[in-house]
């Protein structure tokens, strides 16, 4: 009888509170009184939350760097823009650190391997010369190398002018000079 008091005082509290048919009913409690000499074990509450804290800031992911571009083959061309390098970056170091002069044959490419051999063709006048590829860039869009002063001269370029080229793989990057890229 006991028992079903318990269970009918359980369900009337169930139905004051409001509770539907479809929720379960929290356990009874033990029979037993429990034992005054071990101390029930701390369990630590978890922070509260604010229901109104916006999340946090996701990271910006840093731009991932470039692939390397794949060797280039003699042979190999492409078309594009030249320019001659500006009179202030002689003396200074290029990427593949050789010193850049405007006296040499040199050019910057933004992918080719250093030391490749470039025949550069000036598409107006036929005129071509071949250059060695030591530093990077040109960086604007549509030009596809920057010349030393004296590979521009022997191609018909004025100093402050650009032209249109055509590229030509000479000669591939040795193995030494391709590992600094």
């Amino acid at each position: 009888m006991r028992n079903v008091s318990r269970t009918l005082a359980v369900l009337l509290g169930i139905a004051a509170a409001g509770v539907t048919a479809a929720q379960t009913p929290a356990p009874a409690a033990p029979s037993t009184p429990p034992s005054t000499t071990t101390t029930p074990a701390a369990v630590p509450a978890a922070p509260p939350t604010p229901a109104t804290a916006a999340p946090a800031p996701a990271a910006t992911p840093a731009p991932a760097a470039p692939a390397p571009a794949p060797a280039a083959k003699s042979g190999d061309a492409m078309e594009g823009l030249a320019a001659v390098y500006s009179d202030k970056l002689s003396g200074r170091k290029t990427a593949s650190g050789q010193v850049f002069t405007q006296g040499k044959l040199t050019a910057a490419h933004p992918s080719l391997a250093f030391g490749t051999k470039v025949k550069v063709t000036n598409t107006k006048n036929g005129k071509s010369v071949d250059v060695t590829i030591n530093d990077r860039g040109p960086t604007q869009a549509g030009r596809v190398i920057d010349l030393s002063a004296a590979a521009a001269a022997k191609i018909g370029l004025g100093k402050k002018s650009m032209a249109p080229v055509k590229l030509e793989v000479v000669g591939e990057a040795s193995a030494k000079k391709a590992a600094k890229k």
